[in-house]
């Protein structure tokens, strides 16, 4: 683990709640946390990295193959972690997650990290509620994983129900919570 402050990966998934991440990389790094961020490849068409790595001041992990020299980037990331938060976190990252599937920067990173993990889960109340999901839910929560969210309110598609993520102030209180 990391001696200095603390080390958060904050892995981004394509959710529509991907504008609350980039609140809440600047949140963490005004609370002191060295934050390095791990973007999907569905999240990065609905944001840019540039935002992140401005907010972050570290460069933004998007895939497996910009590998610097020594060891892979998400292996070091994973090692010096003191915690992994998801946010958004979609119902495919979840699936992923919980059936043990690294094809990409940020599943990979999230099954080599042996830190405290928390998912704020945002997706639409169809997804929240299906069964394979809930399933999935069930096996990371026996695995220790830690959740915030989903909240009940009105959704990007329009109708009213349980899927927003988390505010990041909330997000924030709940990291400061399992960091010791």
């Amino acid at each position: 683990m990391n001696h200095g402050k603390p080390c958060i990966i904050l892995g981004v998934t394509g959710g529509i709640a991907v504008y609350k991440a980039a609140d809440l990389c600047s949140k963490l790094t005004h609370q002191g946390y060295d934050v390095h961020v791990v973007m999907t490849e569905h999240a990065i068409r609905l944001i840019s990295e540039r935002i992140f790595f401005t907010l972050s001041g570290n460069p933004v992990l998007t895939d497996l193959f910009s590998i610097p020299e020594g060891k892979p980037e998400h292996v070091r990331l994973a090692e010096i972690a003191d915690l992994l938060v998801v946010a958004p976190c979609t119902a495919n990252f979840i699936g992923k997650f919980a059936n043990g599937i690294a094809d990409d920067a940020l599943t990979t990173t999230a099954i080599t990290h042996r830190g405290a993990v928390l998912l704020a889960p945002a997706m639409n109340t169809n997804m929240w509620d299906a069964p394979a999901l809930q399933a999935n839910l069930a096996t990371l929560r026996s695995r220790g994983i830690h959740f915030i969210g989903p909240e009940k309110g009105i959704l990007a598609c329009g109708t009213e129900g349980i899927g927003r993520m988390s505010e990041p102030a909330d997000i924030l209180k709940k990291i400061m919570e399992i960091l010791p």
